[in-house]
């Protein structure tokens, strides 16, 4: 019983995580949004995504994986609707 308590995160743990969720989401949104506006050469776009991959990589260490599979499509898909790589 007492192994099963340690591994339960604590609410401290909970909110820090639910933090840097938030965080990430507000980076991603802000980044799709600069992306779509068309106002950034397709260079900073990529740079504006990489970033935001690296943030998560910061937050969440070993979940790249995870990132690419939620967020990495859609910004390939918008940079490719944007800048016509189609």
């Amino acid at each position: 019983m007492q192994d099963q308590a340690r591994s339960l995160p604590t609410p401290e743990q909970i909110d820090g995580e639910t933090r840097q969720i938030r965080r990430l989401r507000i980076a991603v949104n802000l980044a799709l949004q600069l992306i779509a506006e068309g106002g950034m050469t397709l260079d900073e776009a990529q740079d504006a995504a990489a970033a935001t991959c690296r943030l998560a990589s910061q937050f969440f260490p070993g979940k790249e994986a995870v990132y690419d599979l939620i967020y990495g499509s859609k910004f390939r898909r918008l940079i490719a609707s944007v800048y016509r790589l189609h």
